[in-house]
C-alpha cells in the first residue's frame, strides 16, 4: 500500500554504524532504523543469541511459563526500579497497553469516572486509534474520525497542566524527549513537577520512553536524568536492536491492576524476542555504552553548534545523549535527501528539524565523517 514515502534506495546489508545497498554503495546511517538498532546492524551478540534461540524454539504463546521472559523482566526491573513487565511487539501496543493499565488501575480505586489521559502539544504515541488519539499531531488523525473518547491535550507549562486535570483525570502520559515532534526535551524540572502534580492530585505518571528508552539519551531509561520514577513507562524500539519487542513496566500496585484475562499478546514475549532482548541489555552493559553515548552525545552536539556558526539559517541543536536535533528556519525535507545523496542518512522530526540518531556503539570518526558529509549537504541544498 502506498502509505511510506519511500527514497529510493534499498539495502542489502549492515555493519555496525554502515550500511550498504544492493549496488554495493556504502552509508552511514544515522536513523538506526529510528532509534530501534542502537547496537549498530549485526551486532555479534544479537546475532549470536538470535542463531541460537532459533536452532531451539521460537514461540509457544503465553499460556506456558517462559523462562527468558522472567529473565529480561528481572533485569528491566533492576534497571528501572520498576518491578512488574508486560511484554508486546511495538511501541503503539506498549502504549495501549499503558493507557489500559492506567484506566483500568485508577477506575478500580476511584471509580468508572476516572478515564481521562491528559498528553502534550507535540507529542507523538503510535499510530494505533488509542494511540494516534493521544498523539497531539492533527496531520496523524486526518481521515480517521470518530476519534478515541478519553484524551485531552494541553501545553507544556505546569500550571496549564494543573488547570486541566479534572474530576475525569486518571493519569498524564509524555515523552522525556519528545522525538517525532522536534526532538524537545522537557528537562528535569518539567518532570519533576510532573512527579510532585500528579502525587499531589493523586493521579498516575506515564512515560512513553519508546524512542529515549534502551541507552538513546546517556541512560538506560530518558527519565533516569531527572531524578523521577513514573508509575508507568513503555519501551520498544531499541529493545530488540530490530526484533519487534514492546514492554511496559509499572510499580507493583499499579500493576496489580491487570489479571488473568484483562490484557493479553500472542506474540508478546516470546524466547525469539527476550533472547534479543537480554543479549541488547547484556551488550550494553558489557560494552559500557551508557557512558559513550554521553560522551559521543556530547561530541556529536558539538559539531552541530559549529555548523550553527557558520550558517545563519540553522538555528539551533537541541536533545540528549545520541537522540539530536538541528533546528533550520525552512523545511529540511530537502536536505534529508541530499545527505542520501551523499551517503549519509538522517531523519526529519516535525517540518524544521533534522534528527540524528546514530547507534550507541558510533566512533569519533564516524561522528566526524557524519558531520562532514552533512555539511556537504548543507552547502548544496543552501545553494
Amino acid at each position: 500500500m502506498n502509505n511510506y514515502a519511500r527514497l529510493p534506495v534499498a539495502f542489502a546489508r549492515g555493519a555496525g554504524s554502515k550500511l550498504w545497498d544492493t549496488e554495493g554503495r556504502e552509508y552511514l546511517d544515522f536513523t538506526s532504523g529510528i532509534a530501534v538498532t542502537n547496537l549498530g546492524h549485526a551486532h555479534p551478540k544479537v546475532t549470536a543469541a538470535l542463531q541460537e534461540q532459533a536452532g531451539m524454539l521460537l514461540h509457544t504463546s503465553n499460556l506456558y511459563e517462559i523462562p527468558l521472559q522472567e529473565q529480561v523482566a528481572g533485569k528491566l526491573a533492576e534497571l528501572s526500579g520498576l518491578p512488574k513487565a508486560f511484554f508486546c511487539n511495538s511501541g503503539a501496543e506498549a502504549n495501549e497497553a499503558a493507557i489500559k493499565l492506567a484506566r483500568r488501575y485508577s477506575q478500580l480505586k476511584h471509580g468508572a469516572e476516572k478515564f481521562e489521559i491528559l498528553t502534550l502539544h507535540d507529542s507523538f504515541h503510535g499510530r494505533t486509534l488509542a494511540t494516534v488519539t493521544a498523539t497531539c499531531k492533527p496531520k496523524f488523525q486526518e481521515g480517521f474520525a470518530p476519534l478515541m473518547p478519553g484524551f485531552t491535550y494541553v501545553e507544556k507549562e505546569l500550571g496549564k497542566i494543573e488547570a486541566a486535570i479534572g474530576a475525569h483525570t486518571c493519569a498524564i502520559l509524555v515523552e522525556p524527549v519528545q522525538g517525532e515532534g522536534g526532538v524537545l526535551p522537557l528537562g528535569a524540572e518539567f518532570l519533576q513537577g510532573l512527579r510532585e502534580l500528579c502525587d499531589a492530585k493523586g493521579i498516575l505518571l506515564l512515560f512513553d520512553e519508546v524512542q529515549t528508552g534502551i541507552g538513546r539519551t546517556g541512560q538506560m531509561f530518558g527519565f533516569q536524568s531527572a531524578g523521577v520514577l513514573p508509575d508507568i513507562i513503555t519501551l520498544a524500539k531499541g529493545l530488540g536492536n530490530g526484533v519487534p519487542v514492546g514492554a511496559m513496566l509499572a510499580k507493583e500496585e499499579v500493576a496489580a491492576a491487570f489479571t488473568p484475562g484483562t490484557h493479553g499478546s500472542t506474540f508478546g514475549g516470546n524466547p525469539l524476542a527476550m533472547a534479543a532482548a537480554l543479549a541488547v541489555l547484556t551488550a550494553i552493559e558489557e560494552e559500557e555504552l551508557l557512558s559513550h553515548a554521553v560522551q559521543m552525545g556530547e561530541e556529536l552536539q558539538g559539531r552541530l553548534q559549529r555548523l550553527i556558526e557558520k550558517y545563519p539559517f540553522i538555528i539551533g541543536v537541541r536533545g540528549q545523549g545520541l537522540l539530536q536535533g538541528l533546528v533550520f528556519d525552512r523545511p529540511v525535507a530537502p536536505l534529508v535527501s541530499k545527505c542520501l545523496d551523499h551517503g549519509l542518512l538522517v531523519l526529519s522530526a516535525g517540518e524544521h528539524t533534522l534528527r540524528l540518531l546514530p547507534p550507541l556503539i558510533v566512533t569519533s570518526a564516524e561522528l566526524h565523517l557524519g558531520v562532514t558529509l552533512l555539511e556537504e549537504a548543507i552547502k548544496e541544498t543552501s545553494a
